[in-house]
């Protein structure tokens, strides 16, 4: 439903808050922070992720209050602390710590089916910040990694599928310095709903970055933020891009700019893939 929404909490809990009518629903909760949330395309399931090292599903139907109890939920170990997840379709992308990159599949029938397709390590050799899938699936489900040594991987869910479509996973750095000395972690990737190989990338350095992945090319850069960018999103349409300018605390504690939301209109031009010549 478009008036729900989900959010799950450093104490652990997992929530629904329905905004008609302003109530506040508790669906279970992890043993330790939950880190990461989702809902499936039909908001029938909500998905959780946590620093207990667990994946769980939560029918949304139905009361979870008695969790214990309630078949209809599912559980299953990851092989690390959730960093981040994504979902797409009936595909779900978690990234642990120890650099796994985890495929399940989720299916509501009469109770909720959550199967895991792969565990794999990511490509990039430092610890993963953030994981998204590509929003068109068409020719191999892709997924865009962003780790902490400033550089973002593009990789295949079926990897013999993609090399047959002469489609190969790549690497390229990004959110540095100038001179290159600086290295600044990729905290946040958003994708643009229209150009769907078009996405952005947010890093400590305050910069918003719109990469053409199809073309494996850079198209435009924002003016710089207060401070590190901690989360993006585009509207429906991706005419405007939301920016969470927020300390996330890489360099310890310090003084730092206040958290501020900034909404940027996004030009056609900033984001529109350039067409091979």
């Amino acid at each position: 439903s478009p008036h729900i929404f989900f959010l799950g909490s450093l104490d652990g809990s997992v929530r629904s808050f329905d905004i008609e009518q302003n109530v506040v629903s508790t669906l279970g909760s992890h043993t330790e922070a939950c880190s990461c949330i989702a809902t499936t395309s039909s908001s029938d399931v909500c998905l959780s992720a946590g620093w207990d090292c667990t994946l769980k599903s939560w029918d949304t139907r139905i009361n979870n209050s008695n969790t214990t109890s309630n078949i209809n939920n599912a559980k299953l170990q990851l092989p690390g602390k959730a960093f981040s997840m994504d979902v797409r379709d009936n595909t779900v992308l978690v990234a642990t710590s120890g650099r796994r990159i985890c495929i399940y599949d989720v299916r509501m029938n009469n109770i909720v089916q959550l199967q895991q397709q792969q565990d794999r390590e990511s490509s990039l050799k430092y610890q993963t910040r953030t994981a998204r899938l590509f929003p068109d699936g068409t020719g191999g489900m892709a997924i865009c990694i962003g780790s902490i040594e400033g550089r973002v991987a593009i990789e295949y869910v079926d990897e013999a599928f993609s090399a047959a479509q002469n489609r190969k996973k790549y690497a390229f750095k990004c959110h540095r310095s100038a001179s290159g000395d600086v290295i600044y972690p990729v905290n946040c990737i958003a994708f643009h709903p229209a150009y769907t190989t078009s996405f952005c990338t947010g890093g400590c350095d305050g910069g918003v970055v719109i990469w053409d992945a199809a073309n494996k090319k850079r198209l435009s850069s924002l003016s710089k933020f207060p401070t590190s960018i901690a989360a993006l999103a585009f509207n429906f349409d991706g005419t405007e891009l939301a920016v969470a300018s927020s300390y996330t605390f890489e360099e310890g504690e310090r003084d730092h700019p206040r958290d501020e939301i900034f909404v940027r209109d996004i030009l056609d031009s900033e984001c529109r893939p350039k067409k091979k010549h």
